[in-house]
């Protein structure tokens, strides 16, 4: 629970010697508690008051990571239950299955398939995060065999998933510089080996259980068994069994800042129809799965959940933005159209797209509005004759286009008198709508 200002003054030194910059020790313990300063600036600090402090200051939700390099993942250390009420900070982890019973050659050919699960959309990169070995033959060989492929060809972020502790311990052994998350801890004797496994190998542990009053109990105790980085695994029956464990859980974290359930989630899909693993996944992916793990590589049931967590992680106060420069589209000559957009993803997008649609080779400028669309940025004053003449100028439009002739949006038509007197240049006012662009520039344009 968070310390108010008075319990924070309790734990200074109370000298009042501004060594902080602050000019009393209580305006400094009431600056740590809106956490606008750090106990750092104390150089006086007991120890007592820095471990009492971290320890309340911890976030609700522990940040749990696993891989390495360019393919390491982070979960959890989330601060909001609605996106509204702050942001969501770490995107959820979408993983893929590739089980130990699959010859080495389908093996092989399935990890390809799940490197190959990267897209493209609004001009940024989204793709699936982690491979999940599982132990489905229940031989400890073979899945220390395939964790060791997976390892060799994945350039993904890797789970280990097994119950038998030999198998596990087998499989670690062959990938531990990969710092995979191991999954296999439930109640009962197999319990503490697997603890044991993932303490001494320093890999994240996944700890799985029928209710959420045994998924407290085994946190407490892989914590007092030295194994710090959790992953929550509540088993249920159905999807909406699953998605309340979940939304429990997060509540009890971030409200009632219960520590013992203060982890990041993990989530299967247990469905077997693609079709309706498309849609599970993308409901846990709103309801809180820190991790979800699928069974299928269709990049069309894979594609459409990568899409939800995008937009569900896409920082609210932040639009998705394209670097605001000119384009070409197709191959423009020094007679081809010049057309102005502003730099927001989706807007630049549609009007690329239709652009590209009239087959008419084309100069297209983004010009920076700070990511919002054309009217929104034109009624905020991001979008007038000086910021278009300022982005026409870094762009060197003129040494591009011998005619000197600009295309701007119709909703903006009222701009381009002063537009025509500040750059100099012929004002063409365009469509409304980017999906009359084709029309227009082979008819008009022409």
């Amino acid at each position: 629970m968070a310390l108010t200002g008075l319990q924070i003054f309790k734990l200074l030194p109370g000298t009042n010697c501004k060594k902080c910059g602050k000019p009393t020790c209580l305006a400094f313990a009431m600056l740590l508690a809106q956490k606008k300063a750090d106990l750092s600036e104390c150089p006086d600090a007991s120890e007592q008051a820095k471990e009492t402090l971290a320890s309340a200051s911890a976030p609700p939700i522990r940040l749990v990571k696993f891989g390495v390099a360019d393919a390491e993942v982070q979960v959890g250390q989330e601060t909001a239950i609605y996106r509204h009420d702050d942001k969501f900070y770490n995107p959820t982890v979408v993983a893929v299955t590739a089980d130990d019973t699959l010859s080495e050659a389908d093996l092989k050919k399935r990890l390809e398939a799940i490197n190959g699960l990267v897209f493209e959309r609004v001009g940024q990169t989204i793709a699936v995060n982690a491979v999940a070995v599982r132990n489905v033959s229940g031989n400890a060989a073979d899945f220390a065999k395939a964790a060791e492929t997976a390892a060799g060809l994945s350039k993904r972020a890797m789970i280990l998933v097994s119950t038998d502790p030999a198998a596990m311990k087998a499989a670690v052994e062959k990938c531990k510089d990969k710092k995979p998350l191991l999954w296999g801890a439930v109640k009962g004797d197999t319990f503490e080996p697997i603890v044991k496994c993932a303490k001494e190998s320093g890999c994240p542990l996944v700890v799985s259980a029928e209710t959420l009053d045994d998924l407290a109990e085994l946190t407490e105790q892989a914590k007092t068994a030295g194994v710090q980085d959790l992953v929550l695994v509540p088993v249920c029956e159905g999807i909406l069994d699953l998605e309340e464990a979940l939304v429990r859980i997060r509540t009890l974290a971030l409200k009632k800042t219960f520590r013992p359930l203060g982890y990041p989630t993990l989530a299967l899909v247990a469905n077997d129809d693609p079709h309706a693993q498309c849609a599970d996944a993308s409901a846990l992916v709103c309801k809180f799965a820190g991790i979800v793990v699928m069974t299928t590589v269709e990049p069309w049931a894979v594609l459409p959940v990568l899409t939800v967590r995008m937009n569900i992680f896409t920082d609210p106060q932040k639009p998705v933005q394209v670097e605001p420069k000119l384009y070409a589209v197709g191959e423009p000559d020094e007679t081809s159209p010049l057309l102005f957009t502003t730099n927001f993803s989706l807007t630049y997008y549609s009007v690329e797209n239709d652009v590209e649609a009239s087959r008419v080779p084309s100069w297209l400028l983004a010009v920076d509005t700070e990511g919002t669309s054309v009217l929104t940025a034109y009624s905020g004053d991001k979008l007038n004759e000086e910021i278009v003449k300022k982005a026409m100028d870094a762009a060197e439009v003129e040494k591009k286009v011998k005619h000197r002739k600009l295309i701007i949006p119709g909703y903006v038509a009222v701009m381009s008198g002063k537009l025509e007197e500040t750059t100099g240049w012929e004002i063409m006012v365009g469509p409304r709508e980017s999906s009359v662009i084709p029309k227009y520039l082979q008819e008009v344009w022409k």
